[in-house]
Order: structure tokens, then sequence, then C-alpha cells
């Protein structure tokens, strides 16, 4: 096996867009996990791997690579609503609903403010 760079590691990264965007999210996986094993506090890299297995429909691990981006960036709505996707597709609405109020009230987007459900209060 050849040694990862730095360089590496960012050519992967690229590429694994690429595929995600391809829909090809075990491409994508696939050349992450090296990045992510190289860089453990990418948080890029883990919110890119976490949005290839939920597109994977791998609920479990989508759902833990997001926590970890949370934990890391607890003010990040993108990975709120998608967490709250994540929870939403294995039936755990309830869980869901929190974090896509969190996402909506850390960014109005219309998306997250429909999925936030405020009006059903």
């Amino acid at each position: 096996m050849l040694e990862r760079t730095p360089e590496t590691n960012v050519i992967d990264f690229r590429a694994a867009e690429h595929l995600l965007a391809a829909r090809d999210p075990n491409g994508a996986v696939k050349l992450l996990d090296p990045v992510v094993s190289a860089h453990p506090e990418n948080t890029a890299a883990r919110l890119l791997r976490a949005r290839a297995f939920f597109a994977a429909a791998r609920l479990r691990p989508a759902e833990l690579e997001f926590q970890l981006v949370l934990e890391r960036e607890p003010d990040n709505a993108f990975a709120h609503f998608a967490l709250g996707r994540t929870l939403e597709r294995a039936n755990r609405s309830e869980e869901a609903r929190r974090h896509f109020r969190l996402a909506a009230a850390l960014d109005p987007r219309p998306d997250y403010l429909a999925a936030a459900r405020f009006e059903t209060d």
C-alpha cells in the first residue's frame, strides 16, 4: 500500500465529494475511511463520510458520525438537520424533531423550518 500524504488525503476527499455527487456513496466511504483514520479530528471529512453513510442507507454509522461532528461543532445547523433526517429514516421521529428544531434555531432556512414543524405545537 502506498504511503498516505496530505496531498493523497486531499485528493481522496475531493474524489469522495465527486463520488457522492455521482450517487456512489459506498465508493465515497471507501475513499474517506483512510482520510478519517489519518485525521480523526477533521470535521469536514467526518461530515462528508456521514453524508455518504446516509446516502448508502447505513443509518447507524451515519448517526454516529453526525453525532461526532456535533460534539465538536454543536452549532453546525446542517449536521443537526442531517442527523434529524437520519433519525427520521430510522423511525425515531421524536429524537429527529429535536435536531430539526436545533437546526432551524441555528439557521432559519426554509427547509430547516419546515422540518422543525414549529406550527404543530
